[in-house]
């Protein structure tokens, strides 16, 4: 464990594992760098692996207010700075923070997992939002964490159920230690998606990314990360993409060889010369 400082001066602390190249991951939301312990052991015989905790979570110094994505690129340009790593992987909301910093970190590598974006009028829907962020300001956590996965997960039968049933079920969830931790979380999390909603714009936006790129998606995730990354790899110049089998949107931390083996290949393969488009 290490303690480094952000532009701020807050400090990040960094957890390393493993041994090679380093590869930095940027964790999704809700959730802490807790959840991708057996992601960094199943990469660690092949990378180096630095996690940290983004902002508000568990070792990490408090979010600075008003909270913008750019803190996060901020502190993720510190750690690529203090390692010398110039790959990374993001999820989720960390996989967004990884696409925006590409475009102006010195990043050769990225792997990005379900990404969340507003590509003018397709992917993530934003309706979810104001009942959710309603629901924390009548502090029910659980109805929050109701409204906010039937928007990431529509596809799944839990989210075709009534409301009040699937607040009763996140009321349960919310005794669990991963549910207590997405509940204290998830008023952060509303921030996030709200940052995505505020950079909505065309695929073309991120057609600036010269980083060798990996956009994957999970098989039994949302239909629409697959559509995003479909829009962002015709926009890309170094992109290609990845549908994971069987993986939903945590298969990530769930690591399964059908994700760590195409990654671990992408992440040391020779760099592929720029070809213009």
């Amino acid at each position: 464990m290490q303690r480094i400082t952000a532009p701020d001066g807050a400090g990040i602390v960094l957890h390393s594992s493993g041994s090679g190249p380093d590869l930095v991951v940027v964790h999704g939301g809700g959730v802490t760098i807790h959840e991708y312990r057996r992601l960094a052991a199943r990469l660690a015989d092949r990378f180096t692996v630095h996690l940290y905790n983004r902002r508000g979570r568990a070792d990490a110094a408090p979010r600075r207010e008003p909270y913008t994505v750019e803190q996060e690129i901020d502190d993720l340009g510190a750690v690529l700075a203090h390692t010398g790593a110039r790959r990374a992987v993001g999820h989720s909301y960390g996989a967004f923070v990884v696409l925006r910093a590409a475009l102006r970190l010195p990043l050769d590598r990225i792997a990005v997992y379900d990404t969340p974006l507003c590509l003018a009028g397709h992917g993530l829907p934003t309706a979810f939002l104001d009942p959710a962020e309603e629901a924390i300001r009548d502090g029910n956590p659980a109805r929050a964490l109701a409204i906010v996965g039937a928007a990431v997960n529509p596809q799944s039968a839990a989210s075709k159920l009534p409301l009040g049933l699937r607040t009763a079920i996140c009321r349960a969830f919310l005794r669990t230690e991963v549910g207590r931790t997405m509940g204290s979380l998830v008023g952060m999390t509303l921030a996030e998606s709200r940052q995505v909603q505020t950079h909505e714009g065309p695929a073309g936006e991120y057609a600036g990314i010269t980083a060798e790129t990996l956009l994957v998606s999970g098989a039994r995730a949302a239909p629409y990360f697959t559509e995003i990354n479909d829009r962002l790899a015709a926009a890309i110049p170094r992109a290609r993409t990845l549908r994971v089998p069987g993986s939903p949107h945590n298969g990530i931390a769930v690591a399964p060889p059908t994700l760590i083996n195409p990654l671990s290949a992408f992440f040391t393969a020779p760099t592929a010369p720029a070809t213009p488009r």
